[in-house]
């Protein structure tokens, strides 16, 4: 069974960790694990060369995720950290081939009203696609298109996709790969191939997840004033921001807390040019393109 060992290297004066991510039977670094403290929002991702660094003051509790291994729950004082490769089990499938010689676009994307998701809030978002018995004709997934919006040049996010639970909620990976996606800077339209995965869009539905890669190359500092202090705030994100869609259907949910949790319609009552977000579910904005 496949592991990887996280290796804290230095704890330096200013409380600063940092390591290097790698597979404890190959030695490779592993890129893009997901790493961060328990119950706040200090985070990070492995680089690409699977080095990671974090500001912590005290001993904490941290939480690694990463395709195909377990999540885990480890103390940030550990020398060596151990993650077990997740066992699947299949059930027999019958391989087809596809036609590709249809298309229909489920989930379409609205037009833009200029809503976004922050890329410094959670970590994975997803969304729930219905199965439609009017799919039998056309029941692979071909195609993915998701919207983001980018203040740097060559930002990168990772998707995922995955099954459905007996309640309703994200279950596990479907695929067993990152795939990761590079983004241009400003709005854009992205279309990401997934055909040679040959998914059959299950009976129970399926989601599609983005998640935030919170690696330095993602890193820019956004600026703004303050209404009352006219004070300049400087806050670090990281890039791309998700477009969405605001609808009545709860079918996104985001992960928090080594748990999936379904996103809440707003229940502010809000007036003026803010009352259009009542009962409204922000939802990321992806479509799905079934194929014969």
């Amino acid at each position: 069974m496949k592991s990887f060992f996280f290796l804290f290297l230095t704890f330096s004066l200013s409380a600063q960790i940092r390591g290097v991510v790698k597979d404890s039977i190959s030695g490779e670094p592993i890129p893009y694990v997901n790493i961060w403290v328990e119950n706040e929002t200090i985070g990070t991702t492995s680089e690409l060369d699977g080095s990671f660094s974090l500001d912590i003051k005290e001993e904490k509790v941290l939480v690694f995720s990463a395709l195909g291994f377990e999540t885990k729950k480890i103390s940030s004082k550990n020398q060596d950290f151990l993650l077990k490769s997740i066992a699947y089990e299949f059930k027999e499938v019958v391989v087809e081939q596809p036609k590709l010689s249809r298309e229909i676009e489920v989930g379409k994307i609205k037009k833009s009203a200029g809503y976004h998701i922050s890329g410094d809030l959670d970590w994975s978002n997803a969304k729930y696609f219905k199965y439609d018995s009017v799919y039998v004709d056309t029941k692979f997934i071909k195609k993915i298109k998701i919207t983001t919006r980018s203040e740097i040049k060559n930002a990168k996010f990772k998707i995922r996709i995955f099954s459905v639970n007996k309640d309703g909620f994200p279950y596990l990976d479907i695929i067993d790969e990152d795939i990761i996606i590079t983004v241009n800077k400003g709005k854009r339209k992205n279309v990401i191939d997934i055909s040679n995965h040959k998914i059959i869009f299950p009976k129970n539905g399926i989601f599609i997840v983005y998640e935030v890669l919170k690696i330095e190359s993602n890193k820019y500092v956004f600026k703004y004033t303050e209404n009352n202090s006219k004070k300049v705030i400087k806050k670090v994100y990281y890039a791309p921001d998700f477009e969405c869609n605001l609808v009545d259907e709860q079918n996104t949910y985001y992960f928090r807390d080594t748990k999936w949790n379904k996103q809440q319609k707003w229940h502010n009552e809000e007036t003026g040019n803010f009352k259009k977000f009542n009962n409204k579910v922000f939802e990321p904005a992806i479509s799905l393109i079934l194929t014969n």
